[in-house]
Formats: structure tokens, sequence, C-alpha cells
């Protein structure tokens, strides 16, 4: 079984829209049909101020997805780059895919010369937290939204 981390490319929609559809069920979101067309546009596009996508891809079917971009920040003269998105399919849990997603994204981050990248989760979301506790380093800041 070979597991392959790579960018999305336009025939990957309905397997893009059906992760990205899981990812938001697990999250008790949905969003409008306009912003399923807008985003996957933007992730194939070449603003370098929109969202990027890599797709975990085993034997062949794509089992996994993660978001990011790069943006500036007031504390630094180089980007960091924010992950927005990461999923992997129920049945692809535990492969490996998810750590491979984030490193991949590592990757992206370095060969961009951005020091930093970081990510929010759910408090309660224990089985990724336990990933993310092996490969990043969890800190004190909450979120807050209007």
């Amino acid at each position: 079984m070979t597991l392959t981390i790579r960018p999305l490319i336009a025939t990957d929609e309905p397997a893009w829209r059906t992760l990205w559809t899981a990812y938001l069920t697990f999250y008790d979101a949905t969003v409008a049909e306009e912003v399923y067309t807008t985003t996957f546009a933007r992730l194939l596009g070449d603003d370098p101020q929109d969202f990027s996508c890599l797709i975990a891809v085993k034997d062949g079917t794509p089992i996994g997805l993660t978001h990011y971009m790069f943006h500036r920040h007031g504390w630094r003269v180089e980007n960091v780059c924010y992950l927005q998105d990461l999923y992997v399919s129920d049945a692809a849990r535990g492969t490996g895919a998810g750590r491979a997603l984030i490193e991949a994204v590592y990757a992206a981050a370095d060969a961009a010369g951005a020091p930093t990248v970081y990510w929010m989760t759910q408090n309660d979301n224990a089985t990724a937290r336990l990933l993310y506790d092996r490969i990043a380093t969890k800190t004190d800041f909450i979120k807050y939204q209007r």
C-alpha cells in the first residue's frame, strides 16, 4: 500500500468535495454550494494569499486533505503558515496519512521560508490531539471570535 501526498488537481474535485464535506460534518458545519465552488477554484488558483491544498492518496484513492495558507505576521518579517483544515477519512485513520499531510505542510513552509506553522482544533478532538502533541507544541492561546 502506497501513500502519496500531492497538490490538488482539477480532477480531484469529487474526492475533495467528499473529504471536505466529511471534515465539515465532523465539526457539525455546513457551507453553501457557492463556498464549495469558490473554495475549490481558489485552491487551484495562483493567488499567493489564497489557500493551497494537499491530498493524501493511498493506492490511487484520495483519503485525506489539508488546506493551508501563508500570511504576514506583525511580529515577523517572514510569512507564517496557517493550517486551517486537516482531514483523513475514517477508514484511513491510523495509517500515517494525517502525520504525512502535516509534515508536507511543514516542508512547504520550510521551502517558502515560513518559520512557523500553526493550527487550531477543538478541545475534545482527542484522537487528533494525540498526533498533534507528538509533532507540535500546544500553546496557551485561546481563540476569540466575533
